[in-house]
Parts: structure tokens; C-alpha cells; sequence
């Protein structure tokens, strides 16, 4: 074989093991995590199986971000903060890129906002905006279809900061 055919197979072989690499990291979500924590306490870990294993809401809404009504399910962010044992008066939710935004605990509902893991069913890659997008049921309530809604529905997850 000449050097020529070499590199090119060579290349061709970089190429294949390249998309599956990143088609492999693109789906796997099971290693990402949510770390829930407070001045006050050790930071606790939370996997996606620890969210899954806790009682789930799922509803079905339309998004600025979806071309189309996707359901969605997960577990409501208060629940969250409830079996973390945390106390505060604020939660900041930081994502994989530093976006930040806070929410009054006052203000989460029993069964919205929700940490969703499945969009349609399936875990969602980072790629997806996942595996953890903090969202609300928005087809439900006007009051769920304002700037402020939209701002708290960070995607790609991975901080609840508990402040006061």
C-alpha cells in the first residue's frame, strides 16, 4: 500500500472513530450531574438515576424553542430542594456555561418548575439542551408565558446554589 492510500486510510479511520466518539458523549448523560448546595452545608450530588428514581411530572407544552407541543418529564425543582434538605430564600440555577439565574423558593409550585431529564421520552444530550432543562408548563397559565418564565428555564443544568 503507498503512502498516499495509507494516509487515507488513516484518515478515514480518524474520521469514523471522531463521529463516534461524538455521537457516544452526544447521547450519554448517565456521569453529568446536578450539585445542590449551600453556604451552609456540604454540596450534595444528584445523578440523573437519583432524579429518575423520584416521583416524575410529565406534561405536554409548547416552547419558543421547540417547533412543536414536546412533553416533557422530570421532577418539580421544589421537590428537589425538599429531598436535598435545603433551606434558603433564593435558588440560583447555574448551567454548563455559567448562565445563571435565580428564582424566590416562594415562588416554585409543587409541580412547576420542573428539572425535566426526557424531551418526548428520551434523556437529552447536551447537544439538547439537556440532560437537565429546568422548565414550566406553559400552555397552562399566562403567568408561565412571561420574560421572567423564559429567563428561569435554563437548560443544560448543572448547579442549585441556595442563597440566605
Amino acid at each position: 500500500m503507498s503512502v498516499s492510500n495509507r494516509i487515507k486510510t488513516l484518515v478515514i479511520l480518524l474520521a469514523g472513530l471522531c463521529v463516534h466518539l461524538t455521537s457516544a458523549s452526544a447521547t450519554d448523560v448517565s456521569h453529568l450531574q446536578i450539585t445542590v448546595g449551600s453556604v451552609e452545608r456540604v454540596p450534595q450530588t444528584l445523578s440523573i438515576s437519583d432524579i429518575d428514581a423520584m416521583p416524575q411530572v410529565q406534561f405536554t407544552t409548547s416552547t419558543i424553542w421547540t417547533d412543536e407541543p414536546t412533553t416533557f418529564s422530570g421532577v418539580p425543582l421544589k421537590s428537589v430542594l425538599e429531598a436535598a434538605g435545603i433551606d434558603g430564600k433564593n435558588v440560583e440555577m447555574v448551567a454548563l456555561n455559567d448562565y445563571s439565574v435565580s428564582i424566590p423558593v416562594t415562588e416554585l409550585e409543587e409541580n412547576a418548575p420542573i428539572i425535566a431529564t426526557r424531551m418526548n421520552g428520551q434523556t437529552m444530550s447536551v447537544r439538547d439542551k439537556g440532560p437537565f432543562w429546568v422548565v414550566y408548563p406553559y400552555d397552562d397559565e399566562a403567568k408561565y408565558q412571561t420574560e421572567t418564565a423564559y429567563s428561569r428555564s435554563i437548560w443544560q443544568l448543572n448547579r442549585l446554589n441556595i442563597i440566605e
